[in-house]
């Protein structure tokens, strides 16, 4: 090979370098933009309107200033909580059966087919037959009902997330544990699921992440509500909720709330989910050490 063309080559190797690292780059930006426009756009509209009379205080009747959506805050607490309650442990537990006992079986097949369906069900749909489950038999909306559409959402997601992240456990550290005398059972709580947890708390979050947001399945379960309620058995406001009624709404007032709810939401999702990762990261490096 001529020096001319080893040239020629590392110059071509260079180009395609840049090349695939600028379009990296362009890819990330594409991606990161939206998120960036929106928050900042959140940010224009909404944040005139947060104050401490926005947590603290149940909407205001039309023509009244001030008000808030503190009702809608603590009833999406009291629904995110009753669905995670229900939704994590069912996920995890699937999780765990599908790759460490069910492996092959014609159960976990079902399984897992039923968890990729309900991965691609609609929310409004999950919403419906909530109704006709929970809702109808008990003869009335709750938070309750609430919180089991939603935890019914997050269990296909944690499901298949738990499932790959044990599936990426190596055999040598089962087969470690079995070899010290451990059974079966204790291997996998105590040693596959402790290796696999930081994934597993990643598919939690994201699972949790999604449904925070969700509308469509409250208006069937949940219903709203106007005051405070912290009882799990009775209609309960929620934050996403209560910003969907007051952005079709024709006042004003009403629109500047939404705009700030929507700032709110997405912040304390944000938060949320940073609160996890952080302890989640200290508890590995605690590990680690």
């Amino acid at each position: 090979m001529t020096t001319e063309n080893f040239k020629m080559r590392n110059l071509f190797r260079d180009l395609t370098d840049k090349l695939a690292s600028g379009l990296a780059v362009l890819a990330t930006v594409l991606v990161i933009a939206p998120l960036v426009a929106i928050f900042v756009y959140l940010l224009y509209k909404g944040a005139s309107s947060v104050n401490l009379d926005f947590f603290t205080q149940i909407p205001k009747a039309v023509g009244e200033e001030g008000g808030g959506m503190g009702n809608a805050i603590a009833g999406s607490i009291v629904i995110l909580a009753l669905g995670s309650l229900m939704g994590v442990p069912i996920g995890i537990g699937g999780g765990i059966f599908l790759a460490e006992f069910g492996r092959g079986t014609k159960l976990a097949n079902a399984i897992r087919f039923t968890a990729d369906v309900l991965n691609g069900v609609p929310s409004i749909v999950m919403g419906i037959a909530v109704y006709a489950l929970v809702v109808k038999p008990q003869g009335h909306f709750s938070a309750l009902s609430g919180g089991v559409a939603l935890g019914i959402m997050m269990i296909p997601t944690i499901t298949r997330t738990t499932e790959e992240m044990l599936l990426m456990v190596p055999n040598v550290i089962r087969e470690a544990a079995l070899g010290i005398g451990l059974p079966n059972w204790r291997a996998v709580l105590s040693i596959s699921l402790k290796t696999a947890s930081p994934g597993i708390i990643t598919g939690c979050m994201l699972a949790f992440a999604r449904v925070a947001g969700e509308t469509a399945p409250l208006i069937f379960t949940a219903f709203g509500n106007s005051f405070w309620n912290w009882h799990p058995n009775e209609p309960t406001a929620a934050l996403p909720l209560q910003i969907y009624v007051f952005a079709i709404s024709p006042y004003d007032d009403w629109h500047r709330l939404a705009w700030a709810g929507a700032l709110v939401l997405i912040v304390l999702i944000v938060l949320a989910v940073s609160l996890v990762r952080y302890v989640t990261s200290r508890g590995v490096m605690k590990g680690a050490s």
